[in-house]
């Protein structure tokens, strides 16, 4: 039995041995940039390197600044209020969407890509749209107050404590289109036979989504989460387009920091040191999760 399994190996190797091989360029470059990119960042992050990097090791001088300056803190307090807000309401409000489009209605093409079309424009189109929209002078503030509520106000790009959820609104204005089409591709993948079998058993239709429905489509669910959380550690067009920063340091963000310490401050240490940690809490939230998703369904 052994012979025979140690024979079967080869060819278990040789199988799709034209895929593997086209396919080696892409893992080489994505090994070179990414792996080798990543680990050139975290050593210069030790170092006191300025416009150009240099080894000059200073140990955790540059970790130390970081939290001691009050425009990181400010952007990881805006990231986490910006992060549990946006995963929240855009899979609420995704599902609902395509559950309300599950129901078969009239001009359901036309209302998918009304939804959808957001998700086309760029990041920083949407700020600058948004921008005008929530402006005070000519915006929503504007419009409500010509309607004669003179006492009306809402300017939250210009109040540096909601000047988030200014910047929040337009993100989910943009992102929760392409989140309705993922769910709605997960509901139309759910058996029929499921939806009579709930009917001819009197179950409510609420319970048969979050009792039934909702499980069966974990994956789609998972990919959701996925696609989420990589724009929210990567916002930066959204909110240079729609307050640079502002007011006062109000609405930054970790991208934000680490572009211009390295780029404008031409800071490289500092930048690369902001780049690892943003780099490290993500792995502290993948690495886990990967572990038990994939982990679990091989012991399984």
């Amino acid at each position: 039995m052994t012979g025979q399994a140690n024979a079967g190996r080869p060819n278990q190797l040789l199988r799709n041995l034209q895929s593997k091989i086209a396919s080696i360029p892409m893992i080489l470059t994505a090994v070179v940039i990414f792996l080798g990119g990543t680990l050139w960042t975290v050593f210069y992050s030790f170092t006191n390197s300025k416009l150009l990097p240099r080894l000059s090791f200073v140990g955790l001088d540059q970790y130390e600044r970081l939290w001691a300056a009050p425009r990181w803190l400010v952007s990881i307090q805006n990231l986490a209020i910006y992060g549990v807000f946006s995963l929240i309401f855009s899979l609420v409000i995704g599902f609902l969407l395509a559950a309300l489009m599950d129901q078969k209605i009239r001009f359901e093409n036309t209302f998918r890509t009304i939804f959808l079309y957001p998700f086309a424009l760029s990041f920083i189109v949407t700020g600058l749209v948004w921008q005008w929209i929530l402006n005070p002078e000519f915006g929503i503030q504007s419009v409500v107050r010509s309607l004669g509520w003179s006492t009306f106000s809402f300017d939250p790009l210009y109040t540096p404590s909601i000047v988030i959820y200014g910047i929040l609104i337009a993100a989910l204005w943009q992102g929760t289109g392409l989140v309705m089409c993922l769910m709605l591709a997960g509901l139309r993948g759910i058996d029929e036979d499921i939806w009579k079998a709930s009917r001819v058993d009197g179950i409510p239709m609420w319970k048969t989504y979050v009792f039934i429905v909702i499980p069966m489509m974990r994956a789609v669910f998972i990919t959701t989460l996925v696609i989420i959380a990589s724009g929210i550690v990567r916002v930066y067009d959204l909110v240079v387009a729609q307050t640079s920063g502002g007011p006062g340091i109000a609405s930054e963000v970790p991208a934000k920091y680490v572009y211009d310490y390295m780029f404008q401050a031409q800071n490289l240490g500092q930048g690369f040191a902001a780049s690892t940690m943003m780099l490290l809490t993500v792995a502290i939230i993948v690495v886990p999760w990967a572990y038990l998703e994939f982990g679990g369904r091989k012991r399984g």
